[in-house]
């Protein structure tokens, strides 16, 4: 499914009635005294997060969406009816900014998340409200509130625990399909995936995470390469980032410390609160280096790189290595779900899941 991850809207809110000044009139009854009736409410607009929308497609033909004003007060202490409010339904994950200031509206992070982006106008007060003992026939009344008008722009950050990071090519692609229930497309050229992907890993009975692949970053694209840091902003919510690396380049010209370090840097100038992320490095495509080479290889990598980080060995094709990695994520996605207090996985579930430090399976890191 492709994503529509962008869209700007108008928003108006209906403006409020007006009050009205009246008098009773009957006959026999020369001074009724006031009966003016107050205005009804605006319109207001609100959204709400709703997880059964996937994508913002709706908001890119339907750019403007307008309230009903209120109706105006009449006489014999007749009040106007105030209008119906407006709810916009909208994917959870969405930002929403104001497009003049930049300032953020609302973040709908939660299911049923609802968020004012327009309150609809007061409605004016008739003159009976004006009546006192020495005002016994007041001719004031106040006109209703417009409602408030903007321009908002709608940005859908997809919700997952672990993101993938990595070159094109580098196989996040047949990771995510390996290991999760995504099926995005695959072949042997650069850019294969041209939007996010989200996929369930199950590691158990209700024990699973979400991971997301986005499109491969190459260097340059903070001036517009490839496909730039337009899906980036998909991995500003996971807790965890996983970068591919490539061990097995088709070119032999290709350097893949090179390129690690070049995504690194890409990332810092996205964003450093992105690159400041907890990041593993996951060294891909084993199965295309002979078995009495690989240690050699790995050794070389990881000694010129000079990673500090969790380093992973695996082959996404042959799928060896990913149980290892699927099992050290949801030991570490499950210990921050317990520490942020969203209700992760009991100590039930997560009985005879070791801790990242604590798994064997773990490859130590290299200086």
């Amino acid at each position: 499914m492709k994503f529509i991850d962008e869209a700007k809207i108008e928003v108006i809110a209906g403006n409020g009635g007006n009050g009205i000044a009246s008098f009773r009139r009957e006959k026999y009854i020369p001074f009724g005294g006031p009966d003016g009736g107050d205005g009804g409410r605006g319109g207001s607009i609100y959204a709400v997060a709703d997880r059964n929308i996937n994508t913002l497609v709706d908001y890119r033909f339907a750019k403007l969406h307008r309230a009903r004003n209120g109706e105006h007060g009449r006489g014999s202490d007749c009040y106007g009816k105030g209008a119906e409010d407006i709810y916009l339904r909208m994917p959870v994950g969405t930002l929403i900014a104001d497009r003049e200031t930049g300032d953020v509206v609302a973040d709908l992070t939660d299911h049923g998340q609802t968020a004012l982006l327009a309150r609809g106008g007061q409605g004016g007060r008739g003159n009976i409200h004006f009546k006192s003992s020495t005002n016994r026939a007041p001719r004031q009344q106040t006109d209703g509130e417009p409602g408030e008008e903007r321009e908002l722009k709608l940005e859908l950050r997809v919700l997952a625990d672990v993101g993938l990071l990595g070159m094109p090519n580098a196989g996040k692609s047949t990771l995510i399909s390996a290991v999760s229930n995504a099926k995005p497309k695959i072949a042997d050229y650069p850019f294969t995936t041209l939007h996010p992907h989200l996929g369930v890993v199950r590691v158990g009975p209700e024990r699973s995470f979400v991971i997301a692949d986005v499109p491969g970053l190459i260097e340059g694209a903070a001036e517009g390469a490839g496909l730039g840091h337009q899906f980036l902003r998909h991995l500003q919510r996971t807790g965890l980032l996983l970068h591919v690396v490539d061990l097995a380049p088709f070119d032999p010209e290709v350097d893949p410390v090179k390129d690690a370090r070049a995504l690194a840097s890409e990332l810092s100038k996205f964003d450093p609160e992105l690159a400041d992320k907890p990041r593993w490095l996951v060294l891909n495509k084993l199965d295309m280096i002979p078995l009495e080479e690989r240690a050699a290889r790995v050794g070389d990598f990881l000694k010129r790189l000079r990673w500090k980080g969790p380093v992973f060995e695996i082959s996404a094709l042959t799928r060896e290595g990913c149980e290892a990695l699927v099992t050290a994520i949801y030991a570490e996605v499950s210990a921050r779900r317990r520490l942020a207090g969203m209700g992760g996985a009991n100590s039930e579930d997560d009985a005879g899941v070791p801790l990242l430090e604590d798994d064997p399976r773990f490859k130590p890191t290299a200086e």
